[in-house]
């Protein structure tokens, strides 16, 4: 088995965060990563820049901030396509229940709620049966203090064991909005340490679960690897149409 490629699929830039793209990239390349997604809020849009080169990728993203469930699906749906790394911003119950139960999301954000963790035994039944990764956004750990760092550790904990419990994938990621936000792989995996994640679960969280997402996506388009593609019938239809 060769060496793991790390991604972080929750990273923030302008006008969404304070760094630009390149900024952002000439870092996590430096850390050693092999990509990243840039995962704007909904009010702020799709960031335009998404591209590939032989030792690393920047993946098109969306973080969908949503009042009610049924606005939440109406932005699923008007994202779902154009987006490689779709993620919800949750923390409220009935928009944490409603991305668990969505096929078309990949990552539950922020779920917690003030002491509550966020995550119960259904929910987590849900994001097992729907591939929808839990997120631990090593941003919390880092940036809080005293009793709120210590609750936020304390849920993390709690999210875990119930992820372990229901075989739900888990995701970590850095929820960078400036390139001084960025850790390296090792700093996130020493750091997802401290809510008991093991070496083995957060290597696998910061490198299978994220390339999970984008091979699921990649594999809905087509795609099968660099340079090969599986076009589809009605695609070829419109290509001959056309001639």
């Amino acid at each position: 088995m060769g060496k793991p490629k790390f991604y972080d699929l929750n990273v923030h830039s302008k006008p969404d965060g304070e760094s630009t793209i390149e900024e952002l990239t000439a870092l996590a390349k430096h850390f050693g990563y092999s990509g990243l997604a840039i995962t704007n809020h909904s009010n702020t849009g799709v960031p335009s820049m998404a591209s590939r080169t032989e030792d690393f990728e920047i993946f098109s993203g969306i973080e969908i901030m949503a009042t009610s469930p049924s606005k939440l699906h109406g932005l699923i749906g008007k994202y779902r396509k154009n987006v490689d790394v779709l993620i919800v911003h949750g923390g409220n119950e009935n928009i944490n229940r409603a991305a668990v139960e969505s096929p078309n999301v990949d990552v539950l954000s922020h779920p917690q709620m003030g002491r509550n963790s966020g995550l119960n035994h259904i929910l987590a039944k849900s994001a097992s049966e729907n591939n929808v990764a839990i997120e631990f956004n090593l941003d919390a750990i880092i940036k809080g203090r005293g009793g709120r760092r210590a609750q936020t550790l304390s849920n993390f904990r709690t999210n875990l064991n119930i992820a372990r419990k229901y075989d739900v994938q888990v995701l970590l990621t850095s929820n960078a909005s400036s390139y001084f936000d960025l850790r390296a792989p090792r700093e996130m995996i020493a750091l997802a340490g401290l809510f008991g994640m093991d070496k083995d679960e957060a290597v696998s969280a910061l490198s299978l679960t994220a390339e999970g997402i984008i091979e699921r996506k990649r594999s809905k388009l087509g795609f099968i690897r660099e340079g090969v593609e599986v076009i589809r019938e009605d695609v070829l239809k419109d290509v001959g149409d056309g001639l």
